[in-house]
């Protein structure tokens, strides 16, 4: 298995770094993209909580609202997806308040709503559970596109100002949640126009512990329902390995346009962040 791992690292390691120039619509972030600039006014974040019929309990949810929110305007939509370790909490530390608050001021994204649910989506939805590297646990958060569809996002509309239509609604996450991100995107396209995997993890399509949620032969776009798709991976990560790459090299065979990047960096916020910062450059056109 670590011989596997080596491989597959070496292989990813291989791939070229993103350059601006190589890569349309994908740049470095400048420095300074993440940061909290002390001249700017930014959204505000609440944490809410809403029922579930899908897990039979009440969840969680961070919502990040753009700076100056009104009810007298509507808002594009970003689900912004967790890791398998994390909660509705693990995307503060790739701080989207500051580098998306930063690209709306800046004149290059648009004003956005941001949801951040937990997507473990059963009754027992704690971080770090003790079958965190069972099926049963990968089950949960694929069960999290019922809660998603039928719970999260009905009561989104009923209590914020909402835009809708797939070209107003987005769907991104990491590792974990980058596999439940593609896996939502491709199997509701027509509520979802924009779609973000930052290091998605396994289980998108079979291997040796699970069936895939998608055949090879079946991973693709919907003919006239295609979406914007990202999907990135970092230099040395050595958890998901080169998944990322089969993936879009995956889409890419069945005729699924998408942008696909190898930046510097493991499986961590680095890389999350230079994701998100891309993703968000290139949302709601």
């Amino acid at each position: 298995m670590q011989r596997l791992l080596l491989i597959l690292m070496a292989l990813l390691m291989a791939l070229p770094v993103v350059r601006a120039e190589e890569e349309a619509g994908v740049i470095d972030p400048p420095e300074g993209f993440d940061a909290n600039r002390p001249d700017m006014t930014y959204g505000k974040t609440l944490l809410r909580t809403y029922p579930s019929a899908t897990t039979g309990t009440n969840r969680r949810v961070m919502i990040l609202l753009p700076p100056d929110y009104t009810e007298e305007k509507q808002y594009p939509v970003l689900y912004l997806l967790h890791g398998i370790g994390g909660d509705e909490n693990e995307w503060a530390g790739g701080r989207p308040t500051w580098v998306i608050g930063n690209l709306i001021a800046a004149g290059e994204a648009r004003e956005m709503i941001v949801v951040m649910p937990n997507i473990r989506a059963r009754a027992n939805d704690k971080a770090n559970p003790s079958d965190m590297y069972q099926p049963s646990h990968f089950e949960a958060f694929d069960n999290f596109i019922n809660d998603l569809r039928d719970d999260l996002m009905p009561y989104m509309k009923a209590n914020f100002s909402i835009a809708e239509g797939r070209e107003n609604t987005a769907v991104a996450g990491l590792s974990m949640g980058g596999r439940e991100a593609l896996y939502i995107g491709l199997m509701m396209p027509e509520t979802f126009g924009y779609v973000g995997a930052f290091c998605p993890a396994p289980g998108v399509l079979p291997y040796n512990v699970e069936k895939g949620l998608f055949q090879p032969e079946n991973f693709k776009a919907t003919e006239g329902l295609e979406s914007y798709i990202l999907i990135n991976a970092g230099t040395t990560d050595g958890v998901v390995g080169a998944w990322p790459k089969t993936y879009a090299d995956t889409l890419e065979a069945n005729g699924t346009a998408l942008t696909f990047y190898v930046t510097e960096g493991g499986h961590d916020f680095r890389v999350w962040k230079h994701g998100l910062y891309n993703f968000a450059k290139n949302l709601f056109k």
